[in-house]
């Protein structure tokens, strides 16, 4: 979910708006992560540190629609429709069509109160189920990751799971916006979510929401002097959480560190950048922006590199996405640290946040991102060094071998 919230105002705005006024359709919102019943990616929300538009890299699109064909079914509507119609809803729907259209799940409109959610889901509060939603290839209901120790966790919801049915409703054509409003509701009361994992096993999960709760960073130190540093995703609060757990391992004379990235969906980049400098000098990249193909934007390291020469091992899963994922081949490309897991979900792309009157808000692809090496990930995800599964069995039985597994190699 690599989302850069970028906020773009006034004159932007308006000239955006200009365009787009007549258009709208239907509440959607096709989330690569968009955290699902707490509300995902979705990640999952990047904020960038430019507030700009990109040069238009549309040059067959005309600068303005012909709408006389949408005046026609709204004219129909108003004259024939057997019923109350919705100026609001109508506009609305208008404005999500136009955005689904473009056939990018990451490309979407929000209406007034699905950008609330969206900002909720970074503040690391909310009531659901605790799941993280987004769209497979197919356009399948999937669950990008459970976190952990929430409902749907302590249910067996898993990475992967293709969700099939809210409540007896199909999903089959339900936005992630739709399945979010449904999966979310008061605490203490029930969902069903009927899901298919692997391709064919059919399974039926009834999970009670709570609140859910999230703290974006959880440190220690293990046995062995071995510094523990998850992050559950990148927070506004994040940097300085992490920076404060960095100091506390140094202090501590840790002899390795594991960064736990597993079920990250991403969040604000700017975090991911800042971390990343915990381990690299100033000035080192993390990712650079590309616009039909040139680069527009290298993204580099600042401050102090606190936990420099450290042997560090970086713990991924298919939850681990977006921003989580940028932070992994920025340290991996820099020599610093060794990725161990199974490969990451695979989002390799950039968008913007435009603010629109009313508390709408309009988010849209601008950029694929590449890690220091030159890669895009998108749809393919990192694959770990050292590949290390978590079974249905390690995870009822508590086991974790993906982190004994990093434990093993700072010990050698």
């Amino acid at each position: 979910m690599e989302y850069r919230v970028e906020v773009v105002k006034e004159k932007r705005v308006k000239r955006l708006l200009k365009s787009a006024v007549k258009i709208i359709a239907v509440i959607s919102v096709i989330s690569g992560v968009f955290w699902a019943g707490i509300g995902v990616g979705s990640g999952n929300i990047v904020l960038g540190r430019d507030a700009v538009f990109h040069k238009s890299v549309q040059k067959n699109a005309p600068a303005n629609l012909n709408y006389s064909s949408v005046e026609q079914v709204y004219d129909t509507l108003r004259q024939s429709y057997d019923g109350q119609l919705d100026v609001n809803k109508l506009l609305d729907g208008l404005k999500t069509g136009l955005t689904q259209a473009t056939d990018d799940p990451y490309t979407e409109y929000f209406n007034a109160e699905d950008a609330k959610k969206l900002e909720e889901q970074l503040t690391g509060s909310f009531t659901g189920i605790g799941a993280e939603l987004g769209k497979d290839a197919d356009k399948n209901l999937v669950v990008i990751s459970p976190i952990a120790g929430f409902p749907a966790d302590k249910a067996g919801l898993k990475a992967k799971d293709i969700i099939v049915e809210v409540d007896g409703a199909s999903t089959a054509n339900m936005t992630i916006s739709q399945a979010v409003s449904k999966i979310r509701g008061p605490k203490d009361t029930k969902v069903t979510l009927k899901i298919v994992r692997a391709g064919s096993q059919q399974l039926s999960l009834t999970i009670t929401r709570d609140e859910i709760t999230v703290p974006s960073v959880k440190s220690d130190v293990l046995s062995g002097s071995i510094g523990y540093l998850q992050i559950t995703q990148f927070s506004k609060d994040t940097t300085q959480l992490a920076t404060d757990a960095a100091n506390k391992f140094k202090q501590a004379g840790v002899k390795g560190v594991i960064l736990d990235l597993r079920g990250d969906p991403g969040g604000y980049l700017d975090s991911a950048v800042d971390i990343s400098g915990l381990w690299l000098d100033s000035g080192k990249t993390v990712l650079t922006e590309r616009r039909d193909g040139t680069i527009v934007q290298t993204y580099t390291t600042r401050g102090t590199p606190i936990l420099r020469g450290i042997p560090t091992v970086v713990l991924i899963d298919e939850g681990s996405a977006s921003a989580s994922e940028i932070m992994a081949g920025a340290l991996r490309d820099n020599n610093v640290a060794t990725l161990i897991g199974v490969t990451s979900f695979g989002k390799g792309s950039v968008q913007q946040v435009v603010e629109l009157p009313g508390g709408a808000e309009l988010k849209v692809t601008i950029a694929r991102w590449y890690t220091p090496n030159g890669k895009n990930i998108d749809k393919q995800g990192i694959k770990p060094d050292q590949e290390v599964k978590l079974t249905e069995d390690d995870f009822r039985a508590g086991r974790d071998p993906q982190k004994d597994a990093a434990l093993n190699f700072l010990k050698k």
